[in-house]
């Protein structure tokens, strides 16, 4: 597999070396086609390796450690908290989210263009947790559960989603052309989602923090991929004499 993504390097390297020139309208989308490409292939490989130690003694035991300083800080107030915020990482939370952000782009831009790549995004993530839970089978911690669970542990889910979806709107925020301050809180809110979604599965002691960690990575490579295919699409759409 490696060896694949390596000539898969090499091959776009030769591309580049035709297309790599100042004048050229699609250079934008082909060095950002690069550097989504680099992330992928290292998420990949990260992702790789986490999976592979799963079952080894040392993981075993930063999860645990980990968990008990999470779980240290449980309170009433905290766990109302990370309660919502576990329901807002979930489908319903992702459809009221989708809705508000979709109507915002719609009215701004007026284009579905970034709504359906939004939905396509989550669609991919959704999809692959289910079947990398299938294959790893990895049964949740045996710690007391705070909310009702059901699917098995690694990656998470919610991890998975919450990085997939907040994380492609960090990036249709970033390429957006809107107020610097309004970009900024958004950005920020949107990463305090990530973060609070995954300490929240951790809190309510129904995930590993090598189940977060794994959700976060493979979310961010759908990121990425996706990133990569739809500026792809940008490259081979556009006419460089237009």
């Amino acid at each position: 597999m490696r060896h694949t993504l390596f000539e898969l390097i090499r091959n776009f390297g030769d591309f580049l070396k035709h297309h790599l020139r100042k004048d050229n309208p699609k250079l934008p989308y082909i060095l950002i086609v690069l550097v989504a490409l680099i992330i992928v292939i290292a998420g990949v490989n990260v992702f790789i390796e986490l999976t592979e130690s799963l079952k080894e003694d040392v993981l075993a035991q930063y999860d645990q450690q980990i968990s008990e300083y999470v779980v240290s800080f449980r309170s009433p107030v905290l766990t109302d908290y990370f309660t919502f915020i576990t329901h807002v990482g979930d489908v319903y939370g992702y459809v009221i989210v989708l809705a508000v952000a979709a109507l915002a782009t719609v009215l701004y831009f007026k284009n579905w263009k970034y709504v359906l790549q939004t939905i396509f995004v989550m669609l991919m993530s959704s999809i692959s947790n289910v079947l990398l839970k299938r294959i790893v089978n990895r049964s949740r911690p045996d710690a007391a559960h705070l909310v009702v669970v059901e699917t098995l542990s690694y990656p998470s889910g919610h991890a998975m989603g919450a990085m997939a979806f907040y994380g492609f709107l960090i990036y249709l925020t970033y390429r957006f052309k809107v107020n610097p301050f309004l970009k900024t809180v958004l950005i920020l809110l949107f990463l305090t989602m990530i973060l609070s979604i995954g300490i929240s599965r951790i809190y309510l002691g129904v995930h590993f923090p090598s189940d977060i960690a794994g959700g976060y990575i493979a979310g961010l490579i759908w990121v990425f991929f996706c990133i990569l295919l739809f500026n792809l699409g940008e490259v081979f759409r556009r006419d460089p004499k237009t």
